[in-house]
């Protein structure tokens, strides 16, 4: 990509990345161009594909849960045409680096509504809990805490008592507890990772 480009590119970006400068926009276009994978079939759409996008989740941001990295790759692809572009990877990044309270619960909601109907089901958050949770050798039957996990969850944050959870009851129950943003499995990076990719895109990637 050509220099013009690029700034040309940037400046649009920054208006619907806003967490980002100009400067930081460009160094996060410089490292997906350098991470794009040309796709096998000429008819794919440009960019990230989840196998890549994955691989980035996994070894930049430490998540391991497939089904998580599954949705949080969706999140992304908010076109759905299977590819995260550069728009949707500086834009996506800008949330899950340094979004706000609100952006961050939408976010997650997202990521925990598996079938994209308006609602965290029963079904949902056991298959959720039961991914992320360590596997404890016991005589127990370990599905059996986990439905048990689920009542109590559901007692916590199903606010109108309907059995699930909606966007509603999701934001309230975070709002008044900020820990509960991923109670169904981690999809945001830790301080840690954040800051250690923020170096490295934003100091390793400044010869632009």
């Amino acid at each position: 990509m050509n220099r013009k480009k690029l700034q040309k590119l940037a400046e649009s970006l920054c208006k619907t990345a806003k967490h980002f400068n100009r400067y930081e926009v460009e160094c996060l276009i410089n490292l997906f161009n350098n991470l794009e994978v040309e796709p096998s079939d000429r008819h794919a759409a440009v960019g990230l594909d989840r196998n890549s996008f994955r691989n980035i989740l996994h070894d930049t941001f430490g998540m391991t849960d497939d089904m998580i990295m599954d949705r949080v790759f969706r999140a992304f692809d908010k076109d759905n045409d299977s590819c995260v572009s550069v728009t949707e990877w500086v834009e996506g990044l800008s949330i899950f680096l340094r979004g706000s309270l609100e952006e961050k619960i939408k976010y997650c909601f997202e990521v925990y509504d598996l079938n994209s109907d308006g609602y965290i089901s029963r079904e949902e958050m056991f298959h959720m809990l039961k991914n992320s949770l360590l596997k404890q050798p016991s005589e127990e039957d370990p599905d059996e805490g986990i439905k048990d996990l689920v009542e109590i969850t559901l007692k916590k944050m199903d606010y109108d008592h309907d059995g699930k959870l909606s966007y509603v009851d999701f934001e309230k129950a975070v709002r008044d507890e900020n820990l509960l943003l991923e109670a169904f499995g981690p999809c945001l990076p830790d301080m840690k990772c954040r800051m250690a990719f923020e170096v490295q895109a934003f100091q390793n990637t400044a010869e632009l």
